[in-house]
This record gives structure tokens, sequence and C-alpha cells, in this order.
């Protein structure tokens, strides 16, 4: 059984672009507002193990992204840059001017995106298992898979796509929802989502996001080395690092007690809430 914050609503919004995105939403609509974006065939579900304590203290959104979970699924739009200006059009669905923008893996890239299109509507930037660029052999063989995918996607692709990215065995209950949740993905979501990523270009303009930064990541990560997330985070303007031993891709899946108490220091600092 996977906790839940006794005020989880989930619910979609119609964009101004006519796409409708699903999401979560938790916590008091007075608290500061904090947008989570998730990776690459997640859903808000990613960040399951984390709101019951976020919600506490933040007024937290979770989108399933543009062809992920129960949003819509266009023919097209699946670059990070139109990936991020869906995420300010959803802000301003809902009536945020700012948000502490927290992104993971592709999410990371998406929210890059966004502060680099639109700064003034970021309070802060979390990057969980950012890269500086997708050209690693593990990264390669995935989308060798992925353009031979057959719909439907075979549940064993998905399940050991999910297993690769935890250094640390994942709860059999939450890792059979995560596995749930990528099969709601035809496969050319799987491959215009992979292109759109691995034709991502921003690491050469880091430097201009000045928003306080926090670079959270695991040391054994397959995708984003341990080098390359250091190296996101030198290249930032503003920007507190964080790596964690024995772990992988994903912190707030392996270990999400440590991740909020991180993610909650870095925001008291920077936003004093």
């Amino acid at each position: 059984m996977i906790e839940q914050p006794s005020t989880l609503r989930l619910d979609s919004a119609q964009l101004a672009s006519g796409i409708r995105l699903h999401y979560a939403e938790a916590g008091d609509p007075a608290a500061p507002p904090v947008l989570m974006l998730h990776g690459l065939s997640d859903s808000w579900f990613s960040y399951s193990r984390v709101l019951p304590a976020l919600a506490a203290r933040y007024h937290v959104y979770a989108l399933d992204q543009r062809g992920h979970g129960d949003s819509d699924r266009p023919a097209g739009g699946y670059s990070m840059a139109g990936m991020a200006a869906d995420a300010v059009a959803f802000m301003d669905a809902q009536g945020l001017t700012r948000a502490t923008v927290v992104g993971h893996s592709m999410g990371s890239v998406v929210a890059t995106e966004l502060a680099l299109a639109a700064p003034e509507r970021l309070a802060a930037l979390v990057l969980v298992g950012p890269n500086t660029g997708w050209n690693s052999p593990d990264v390669a063989g995935l989308q060798q898979e992925v353009e031979a995918l057959p719909d439907p996607v075979p549940a064993a692709f998905a399940r050991e796509f999910q297993i690769s990215t935890a250094f640390e065995p994942l709860p059999e209950a939450f890792l059979e929802r995560v596995v749930a949740e990528s099969l709601k993905l035809p496969a050319r979501v799987w491959r215009a989502a992979l292109a759109g990523l691995l034709a991502s270009d921003y690491v050469g303009r880091l430097g201009e996001i000045t928003v306080p930064a926090l670079v959270l990541g695991g040391e054994e990560d397959l995708y984003c080395t341990a080098a390359n997330q250091r190296e996101v985070a030198a290249r930032l303007g503003n920007a507190e690092l964080k790596l964690y031993t024995r772990l992988g891709h994903c912190p707030h899946w392996e270990r999400p007690e440590a991740f909020v108490e991180d993610l909650e220091a870095f925001l008291g600092r920077v936003l004093g809430a």
C-alpha cells in the first residue's frame, strides 16, 4: 500500500493549446507551490513516495506530462521545450505566477528548458538525476530497444527499464505500479519522448540560470553519472549539490525520506518556507 496525503486530488486541466494534462494535487492552496515533473514513461505517481511529507508544508502539483499517464497523447509536441511550454501553460491554467519546479530525469530537462524560457516563473529549481548529455552506452542501448518496440509495449521491457533506474531494490507494490504507468504509453510516445530528450541541447546555457537550484542524484546512476551531475551543478549559476551513496537514478524512489529532508532544507533556505 502506497501512503497518500489525505488532501490528494486527481484532476485534469485543459491548456490554452487544447491539450489536456492529468495531474495530482496535494497540500494547502495557501502554501508555496511546487510543480513536479516526472521522467520518461512515468507519471505523477513517480512522486507518490514523497507526496505525503511534502504536502504537509507545500502546495504540490505533480503532472502527467504530454503523452504520459492519463494525459492526452497527441501526435507531436514531444520536444523538451514543447513540454516546458506545457508546464508553463499548466501554471497559467492554475493561476500560478511562480513555483518551485522539480524535475526528474527527462523532467529535469523539461524543468531546465522552463528555467531558460521563462525564468520569471521559477522561485527555485530542483534537478533530480540530470545529465550533461545522453550519449552513454546505457542510453544507447535503451534507444535501440525503444526503436524496436511493438504495440502493445511488452511488460517485461517496461519492468526491466524501471528496475535499471534504481540501485537499491524498490518495494514490489511500488514497482508494479510504476511499470503499469509505463505501459500506458504506446510505442510511438516512447519513441517521440526519447527522441525529444536525446535531441535536447541545453548544457552550454546552464550558466544563464541564476534562480536558486539544487541538484540531487545517486552515485550509482547508470544513465546520468555522478560526474555528469557534478558538472550540471558546477555550470548552473547558483546551485547546491547532493549526491547519495548507494543510490541510482531515482533518489525519490530509493530513499524518499532523505530526499524530502534535503529538498525541504533547501526550500527553507531559499524560500524561507
